[in-house]
């Protein structure tokens, strides 16, 4: 039986018409194992963030901008329908405006956060469900489980829970899910599953003290959350719809304290990344060298090269996986073929993004674009309008500093160019930390990146422009926001031959300085 035979037979069972077939786990990861991913057995479609609905006679796949083209390729359209979200657009909606008014839709209650949870029961009726069908068993992998000491993580779990728990009352505790939080609260990595350092576990808070509950033992800690009689402090963002509805008393927070925690860097952190950032560009600009010096190389002989530098370098695991995409493919925001089969040629632009864990435990994450032999002028100009891009939000003057305001910036000077049918179809740019994507801050043109980019906050500010057929130009820094200005932790240089420097304004010009060191 097939996944989607499997799929139909377990909703025929539950008697629902249609159901919400997630991307993520029970911990409500972005990044999920494809073994675990749900949405992608069903559709074929690989990509981080998307979800799919099961309706009756239909499959729907829901992406973003990022993944328009991606979702084309992969998924067939004889079975599933790619629904193409445009930027601002919720997810959510989408979904509900093909769910009929009186139908009830299904949901798995472990793999959706209460958060929205609460906002689709707000347009339809939802059934929650407890086990979704396509699940497999996973190994546990908490034997993986390392600590990090203050010399690398600034402050120590027990001042962290401290500074965490002093608005607690006495009869009260926080109940931590998210698996980025968890890990950061506790000091603790683990780098033996792909592209993430974060350990597998939740967490309940008290005053001044704290339980960490691993795999082994979320057992007892279903039998804890049922049977406390005090209130139970949670973000209805990460926590999952099945496990707050195991709490007796669950109170909202109305600010997640370990969350702006988390994204505010203490200067130990800082200094760390700064380091670890000057091996990503050392690795980078050797994999420069290796695509130049050498011919007939693939994608894959590439993302294979980007591996080794960064492993030779002191890398512990990747942050994602590499992103390294030629021509027509750097058109794919998030290409992840690598593929064999695909051979530079004289000419031909080539797209690298990535980022490793190194020591630290916090991903690191950057963008460059080469091209192998001599540029086409339209390689040059679209090239340069990136650069100018990304010069201008990384001086971006105006205080306080908002994503959505730089992000807005962005896209007004593309519009003051004839951009040649390439668009700009993604967020500016991401928060970092623990996972290569956090929240806060965000640069882009949702609600939630109208927040304040506070000092010692880390994020990418990463312009693009892709012309499906043609190609794609994405430049990444990762930068952080210190004395009042925005300061890049990537320093590696641009490729001069691929920029048109009477585009560039004087102002410009001079910008681009700071980074013609390497």
């Amino acid at each position: 039986m097939d996944f989607i035979q499997q799929i139909r037979q377990f909703m025929a069972q539950e008697n629902i018409n249609f159901l919400l077939v997630n991307s993520t786990n029970q911990f409500l990861v972005e990044y999920n194992d494809l073994q675990e991913n749900s949405r992608y057995k069903l559709t074929g479609f690989t990509g981080s963030a998307g979800e799919s609905l099961v309706t009756p006679d239909k499959i729907f796949l829901f992406v973003d901008g990022r993944y328009h083209i991606q979702a084309d390729l992969e998924v067939d359209p004889e079975k599933v329908i790619v629904v193409k979200l445009q930027s601002g657009e919720n997810i959510y909606n989408a979904i509900i405006d093909k769910v009929p008014q009186d139908e009830i839709l299904g949901v798995f209650s472990k793999k959706i956060s209460q958060k929205t949870y609460e906002f689709l029961s707000q347009y339809r009726r939802i059934k929650l469900i407890q086990n979704d069908p396509l699940d497999v068993d996973v190994a546990d992998i908490s034997h993986g489980n390392i600590s990090l000491d203050t010399t690398l993580a600034g402050l120590s779990t027990d001042e962290k829970i401290e500074i965490i728990s002093k608005n607690l009352k006495p009869d009260e505790a926080l109940y931590v899910t998210d698996l980025d939080e968890v890990s950061y609260l506790f000091n603790m990595r683990n780098y033996s599953q792909n592209f993430s350092a974060k350990i597998k576990a939740k967490a309940i808070v008290y005053k001044n003290k704290a339980t960490l509950f691993l795999p082994e033992n979320l057992d007892s800690l279903k039998n804890f959350l049922e049977s406390a009689d005090f209130e139970i402090c949670v973000d209805k963002n990460s926590i999952n719809a099945y496990d707050y509805n195991l709490i007796k008393k669950p109170k909202e927070l109305s600010q997640n304290p370990l969350k702006e925690m988390k994204s505010v860097k203490n200067d130990v952190e800082l200094y760390h990344m700064q380091e670890v950032f000057h091996r990503c560009d050392d690795a980078l600009c050797a994999v420069r060298d290796y695509i130049y010096s050498q011919n007939d190389l693939s994608e894959y002989d590439i993302a294979a090269q980007v591996e080794k530098e960064f492993r030779n370098r002191g890398a512990l695991g990747l942050s994602f996986k590499p992103i390294v995409a030629k021509d027509q493919n750097s058109a794919l925001a998030h290409y992840s073929k690598s593929s064999k089969g695909e051979i530079l040629k004289d000419g031909s632009l080539i797209l690298i993004d990535c980022g490793a864990y190194f020591e630290n435990g916090i991903a690191t994450d950057m963008t460059r674009v080469f091209v192998k032999g001599e540029p086409k002028k339209l390689h040059i100009k679209i090239y340069t309008l990136v650069l100018k891009a990304f010069l201008n939000a990384y001086n971006y003057e105006k205080r306080p500093v908002v994503g959505f305001d730089i992000d807005e910036r962005v896209r007004e000077l593309f519009e003051e160019y004839d951009t040649e049918g390439f668009v700009f179809n993604h967020g500016l740019g991401h928060g970092i930390g623990i996972n290569v994507h956090e929240y806060p801050p965000n640069l882009g043109s949702g609600e939630i990146a109208k927040c304040q980019i506070l000092e010692g906050m880390c994020f990418s500010i990463e312009p693009g422009l892709y012309k499906k057929g043609e190609f794609g130009v994405r430049l990444e820094n990762s930068c952080y926001f210190k004395n009042n200005k925005i300061n890049s932790f990537t320093k590696m240089n641009f490729e001069k031959k691929l920029i048109d420097f009477e585009m560039l304004t004087t102002k410009e010009a001079q910008w681009l300085k700071e980074f013609e060191v390497i």
